[in-house]
């Protein structure tokens, strides 16, 4: 096949095309540098042309695919898809490795286009979305994917790209959509760091970034949550970069050529520490499991996974018709093959997922009605919706300790939202009761479901009676010191089932006195899914 390669001379576009050259393509790299791309293209076995992007476009003629490695993919400007049109109207594929989120969705503004050439024009074929959503449909099997995480987690030797540098550092601090418990939140990007595994034991970091998946994802796969991180290897990197975006956070610094050189500076100071061993992580929870695929590249072959796609689908011959970003656009049977000849690992590897409360109640958790269980069974973040009733207690102590614990004001009708999110053995529940908000986090311990308020702690005695769950009070601290039994405020509280509809009922009485601290009750179900 006769294949183009624009910017084929940068990190990612030269080793597509020593791939291509492996599998016997016809190749020819384009750059604008003509010498660069002549040197590359006589070590390669291939051939060379000059050839700007933003310029004269003519030089594309007579290939059948045409790949845009250049970068940086963006919508601004007058037509950010011009090289995209003009090999739709010289009859040829366009296939390129764009991760930015709003140029790989946009793609699908050339369907017509490409329909009526009876071309393929695909975009983001790269490590994510292609390789990613290949990853995620393998893992769910067939089923719904409730919720979708993924990891690049590259080695510090590996090379640097200054389109992808420009890429974290515009998006590090700035606001970034993230779509978690079906509906939209704000993050900063490189924020929220995690762990992640690879293959062989190895462990690495990663933060927040915007890439197509978060944007693609959520009406593609239906999944309640989708969440993205990259990671640098070396410490004094990942938090020297955190540093940054907190900065940018408070003071909009411009990412110019001075500051994208210092950071270039420290990154080539840097390059010979670490290691050349990098990889990725894809997960998914999906009916009561949570599954991972995972990739470790190593001996300096993880810079060759972007290429994979496009060698994949290549490999196959075939193209979709038609304008759209890389969602499925190969298997990842496909993707594992095309790396046959790399230094790469994959592994996949299964858990069960449990709730906590139904790990805390055992068996009893069976005997809840199903509205009860489902309040209980949250995965990542769940968010439910309903009316309710408060009383508060008149009495100075009262009053004083429902100021202290951020209880609700009295009201005979109020609307209330609780947002619960999962943190490993424990559920952050944050309720919204009008204006007011108070929150608590509940943990599995050895000892029992415990509800933290600020620095107290209550040990819950859960039980299962009825049909309805009981939230009785065992014992507290504050902080580290036990409180004694005369000090423990009574809990009546219920979770229960009426016509069908998840009902509570939690009324404290005060410690000491017994005064009414604070009596809510009323109703919640699922918050509706919010647009995608």
């Amino acid at each position: 096949m006769r294949v183009l390669i624009v910017g084929g001379t940068g990190v990612f576009g030269a080793r597509l095309a020593e791939l291509l050259v492996r599998d016997g393509h016809d190749l020819t790299l384009a750059a604008r540098n003509f010498r660069r791309a002549q040197r590359l293209a006589s070590k390669l076995g291939c051939a060379a042309l000059r050839l700007d992007r933003q310029g004269d476009l003519t030089g594309i003629a007579g290939f059948d695919v045409v790949v845009d490695a250049a970068g940086p993919f963006s919508t601004e400007g007058k037509d950010p898809y011009r090289l995209a049109r003009a090999a739709l109207k010289a009859g040829q594929h366009y296939l390129d490795l764009s991760d930015n989120a709003v140029f790989c969705a946009g793609i699908r503004s050339l369907d017509a286009e490409a329909r009526a050439a009876g071309r393929a024009a695909i975009s983001g074929l790269s490590t994510v979305p292609a390789l990613s959503s290949a990853a995620v449909r393998a893992l769910s099997a067939g089923a719904r994917p409730e919720v979708i995480e993924s990891a690049i987690l590259p080695g510090n030797r590996s090379p640097r790209g200054l389109a992808v540098m420009r890429s974290i550092l515009m998006q590090a601090g700035r606001p970034m959509p993230v779509w978690r418990g079906g509906a939209w939140e704000t993050v900063s990007g490189w924020s929220q760091p995690k762990s992640y595994d690879l293959p062989q034991g190895l462990q690495r970091q990663a933060w927040q970034i915007e890439v197509p998946d978060q944007r693609l994802f959520p009406d593609h796969f239906g999944a309640d949550s989708v969440a993205f991180r990259a990671g640098l290897e070396l410490a004094v990197m990942r938090y020297g970069l955190a540093a940054f975006a907190y900065l940018r956070r408070w003071v909009p610094v411009p990412i110019n050529g001075f500051i994208l050189g210092i950071f270039k500076l420290g990154a080539d100071l840097l390059a010979p520490f670490g290691s050349g061993r990098g990889g990725m992580s894809v997960m998914v929870i999906t009916n009561g499991e949570r599954r991972f695929w995972r990739m470790l590249a190593e001996g300096g072959d993880g810079p060759y996974v972007p290429a994979i796609a496009i060698r994949a689908l290549l490999r196959r011959g075939e193209f979709p018709v038609g304008a759209q970003p890389a969602l499925e656009v190969i298997s990842l049977a496909e993707a594992e093959g095309a790396m046959g000849d790399l230094s790469v690992t994959t592994e996949v590897v299964s858990e069960p997922v449990q709730a906590i409360f139904p790990r805390v109640l055992g068996a009893s958790f069976d005997d809840l009605p199903e509205v009860v269980r489902a309040t209980h069974q949250t995965s990542d973040l769940s968010r439910w919706q309903g009316q309710a009733s408060v009383r508060r207690g008149r009495s100075l102590w009262s009053r004083f300790l429902g100021w202290v614990f951020g209880f609700p004001a009295q009201a005979a009708h109020i609307d209330v939202e609780v947002v619960k999110t999962v943190s490993g053995d424990s559920e952050h529940w944050h309720r919204r009761f009008g204006g007011r908000l108070f929150h608590s986090v509940l943990t599995r311990t050895p000892a029992g479901m415990t509800e933290r308020f600020g620095p107290f702690t209550f040990l819950l005695g859960l039980r299962v009676s009825e049909g309805a769950l009981h939230f009785p009070v065992r014992s507290a601290r504050l902080g580290p010191l036990p409180l004694p039994r005369w000090l423990l405020p009574v809990s009546i509280a219920r979770e229960h089932e009426r016509d069908g509809r998840f009902c509570f009922d939690v009324k404290l009485l005060t410690p000491l006195t017994g005064d009414l601290l604070v009596h809510y009750q009323g109703q919640l179900a699922p918050a509706e899914r919010a647009k995608t």
